[in-house]
């Protein structure tokens, strides 16, 4: 397991090398996407159950919505039946719906999440939620909030590579200084800047996926612990003891009831478990279905100060699309209350240091085929912003690639030379050069679409034009940054394999995924 100890990185754009180089102990937690379901749940059973109109109104009128989806459907990848993917985004986040800081005593003390300045604007829990047309089963997929992947705005163009959960964070920020440039203040500069955040973020999901995007939900940091504040207590269940100083988790194994602090603690740990952040991600699911167990076996819905509480949460910490009807969406997602829901975590193909910060390296092309293929769609490449082929997937560009090793490790030019001819490209020289801190690629006349496929493999910038390469050649330069894959790999390095796609959708197997998965109907017990 990597350890992650360090500051929490993404921050506005003139603190983040500051952040990147702190010694203080990471403390950020993980933002729950349990909460989120615990808000549309609510809403989908109290729209379900038959009750006034007039308690329907209240709830549905005072929602906080986005207008987000609006553009990056323009974008989205098309939809073969009537089923609805749902994206559940929990900000990582200690500040209200205004920008304020939450209270210090309140962050520390109930939280037990360090500073206010940790965090910043990182969605460290994305879950899709696929709910069959027919009613059936519904599956939804954890992404690992540290795959190193294509990050994009809401309009389509490219921010570079990153963690994943740093697409909000950029977007964030781009558009507060620009909007704070031009006079914008309070709570309209946060609202805009967060709708841009919102936007990149779905457009990133819908790239990485390969599939649409129908509705999200977004909450943060303070809806969880406001949730488990109305809902206490929550039962779930650990396979092992822990003690961990970072979260404040300290349970022994077996069925534990904890009150709103205990619950935070319980999913952001990572310290101390095998899996570090996957782990997590798997108290995350176990604590969406002790939740929704809850809900439905315990009769909160007929707790008239619950449901007030409840809907308290929903109006105050819940963002949705603006699209998201209630009535119609507890039609359809019945089953996300009655124990028929399961959840997995994509998989992972070995760690890696980008940007001098450890991430989880991925193949796009095999995440998108598991997905595609658990939904019962044929897998197929993700569009780039202008409709065409992604790049990790296209067939390889004709170009001569030479490789120049700045990384300081021995053979590693060759070795990538190596790799990137397998690929289908023809192979140029190796040579040493003065050790720099990010590959690069560059390429001469005629090679263009080349070295952008070649980016999009190393995870590097933006691959630029130079007289000074020969035309039809493409010149990658390794950095520090770069890391070869892990040895079970067999593709280019610096990424994960490509899978070959299926004639024909198939079920995965769950070795597929990370983990076991969970399955919701009662109290998992996890690690």
């Amino acid at each position: 397991m990597r350890d992650e100890v360090g500051a929490e990185s993404s921050g506005r754009a003139g603190g983040r090398a500051a952040r990147r180089n702190s010694k203080a102990p990471r403390r950020s937690p993980l933002v729950v996407a349990g909460r989120v379901a615990v808000c549309l749940s609510s809403a989908a059973v109290l729209a379900a159950s038959g009750v006034s109109w007039a308690a329907y109104h209240w709830i549905t009128s005072g929602l906080n919505t986005s207008d987000a989806l609006d553009k990056v459907g323009q974008h989205a990848p098309k939809h073969l039946d009537n089923s609805v993917n749902l994206l559940l985004i929990g900000l990582d986040s200690r500040k209200d719906m205004n920008g304020n800081d939450l209270p210090k005593e309140f962050v520390q003390d109930q939280l037990h999440a360090g500073s206010s300045d940790i965090g910043y604007y990182n969605t460290n829990t994305l879950i899709l939620m696929h709910i069959p047309a027919d009613g059936g089963k519904v599956t939804a997929f954890s992404i690992p909030r540290d795959d190193y992947v294509q990050t994009f705005n809401g309009d389509g163009t490219s921010q570079g590579h990153y963690k994943i959960k740093e697409a909000y964070a950029n977007a964030y920020t781009v558009a507060h200084d620009k909007l704070s440039a031009q006079g914008v203040k309070g709570a309209d500069l946060e609202a805009q800047s967060r709708e841009a955040g919102r936007e990149a973020t779905l457009a990133t999901v819908q790239n990485f996926l390969g599939v649409p995007i129908d509705h999200f939900a977004e909450v943060n940091l303070l809806g969880f612990y406001d949730i488990a504040q109305v809902l206490q207590p929550i039962q779930v269940c650990l396979k092992h003891p822990v003690h961990d100083w970072y979260s404040g988790a300290n349970f022994q194994a077996g069925l534990q009831n904890l009150n709103p602090k205990q619950a935070l603690a319980f999913v952001r740990q990572r310290h101390g478990l095998d899996g570090g952040d996957l782990d997590r991600t798997h108290r995350q699911q176990a604590f969406i279905s002790s939740v929704t167990h809850k809900l439905k076996t315990q009769g909160v819905f007929n707790d008239l100060g619950k449901l007030q509480g409840l809907f308290g949460v929903v109006k105050k910490d819940l963002v949705i699309d603006n699209k998201f009807d209630v009535l119609d969406f507890a039609q359809q997602a019945t089953n996300l209350t009655g124990g028929n829901v399961v959840f997995h975590t994509l998989p992972i193909a070995g760690f890696g240091m980008r940007n001098n910060e450890d991430v989880n390296l991925v193949n796009p092309d095999q995440i998108r085929s598991i997905v595609q293929a658990t939904i019962g769609h044929d897998p197929s490449p993700s569009p780039s912003s202008g409709g065409a082929k992604s790049s990790d997937t296209a067939k390889p560009a004709p170009a001569t690639v030479d490789v120049f090793n700045g990384s300081g490790k021995t053979g590693a030019a060759a070795d990538e030379l190596k790799a990137l001819t397998a690929l289908g490209y023809s192979a140029g020289r190796t040579s040493n050069a003065a050790t720099q801190l990010k590959t690069t690629v560059v390429y001469g006349a005629g090679a263009q679409q080349a070295a952008q496929q070649l980016a999009s493999k190393l995870g590097t910038a933006a691959a630029v034009s130079s007289a000074s390469v020969p035309a039809g050649h493409v010149q990658v330069t390794l950095g520090t940054d770069f890391t070869a894959p892990p040895a079970t790999s067999t593709g280019s390095s610096g990424t994960a394999p490509s899978a070959a796609p299926s004639s024909s959708p198939s079920t995965p197997p769950d070795s597929a995924f990370a983990g076991d998965s969970v399955k919701e109907g009662g109290i998992p017990c996890v690690n």
